[in-house]
Formats: structure tokens, C-alpha cells, sequence
């Protein structure tokens, strides 16, 4: 969609801090981060809610978000993350998008109140987003459980 932003970051007609991208998504730093290292996934196709994603893109849609959760936790030294969906309500951008937050305990998040830690420069952004893209490249694909 020609006037969404999310699609432009897709296209790379955008600027962002990018962390993955795939055939199907894409990964980059949320500039409003939760915390440092707080990564927005969105699917190239446009579509604004969750329930409009077509089932083929389901899959690796979300497994480069599953690998993000843990990319977060290991590049960044993280005690955990947190990641969540908004459809429609609350979407700052109408393109669906997951957000991956890292936490460590006693991080002060609590709830749904979500304050906002901006990065100290592009510089520092930059760091975040090549750590997290490392670690991702580093974590293998886990494994389905054994039957």
C-alpha cells in the first residue's frame, strides 16, 4: 500500500534499523521502543490485522518471530521477552505487526502501560539492531518436540 509506512520499510524505500528479513517479513527496531532492542515483525503483504493474514504466511511468518524471541534474549543478555499483537486498537501503524520486547526482571514493565526508552543516537540503534541480528543468525531453528 502505497501509504503505509510499514510497507515502505518493507520495500526499503523507508529507512530503518533492520534486523531480518525474509521472503515473507521483515524485522527493524521500533523508534518508540518499550526497551532498547524492542523489534517490530511485520509481513510484507499488507493486511492490518492478524485475522487477514493469509494462512500460507502464517508459518513463516511466525516462525521469524519465535526466532526473533529468542535472538532478543541472547543477543541483547536478556532475562526474557515479551511479545504481543495489537489488532487494529492500539496499532500506531494499520499493517499488522508483532512486537518483540526484551525484559529482565525487575524491568519496571507492568502490564499494559508500556513506557518508552528512545535510543541515545542512530549509532546506538545500530549496535542494538546488528546484536539482535547476530544472535538470530547464531540461533538455530528449535527443534519440533519429540513425539
Amino acid at each position: 500500500m502505497a501509504d503505509c509506512v510499514f510497507c515502505g520499510i518493507a520495500a526499503e524505500t523507508v529507512p530503518a534499523f533492520r534486523v531480518a528479513d525474509t521472503p515473507e517479513a521483515v524485522a527493524f527496531l521500533d523508534t518508540r521502543p518499550v526497551f532498547k532492542g524492542h523489534v517490530l515483525v511485520l509481513p510484507r503483504r499488507h493486511v492490518v490485522t492478524l485475522g487477514e493474514l493469509p494462512q500460507v504466511d502464517l508459518a513463516p511468518y511466525f516462525a521469524l518471530v519465535q526466532r526473533l524471541s529468542l535472538a532478543v534474549v541472547q543477543g541483547l543478555g536478556a532475562g526474557g521477552s515479551f511479545v504481543a499483537i495489537n489488532n487494529r486498537v492500539s496499532q500506531s501503524v494499520p499493517h499488522l505487526h508483532t512486537h518483540v520486547v526484551p525484559r529482565t526482571k525487575g524491568d519496571g514493565l507492568r502490564g499494559f502501560f508500556w513506557p518508552r526508552h528512545r535510543y541515545d543516537s542512530d549509532n546506538e540503534a545500530r549496535d542494538y539492531a546488528d546484536r539482535i541480528a547476530t544472535a538470530l543468525r547464531d540461533t538455530p531453528f528449535p527443534h519440533p518436540p519429540s513425539a
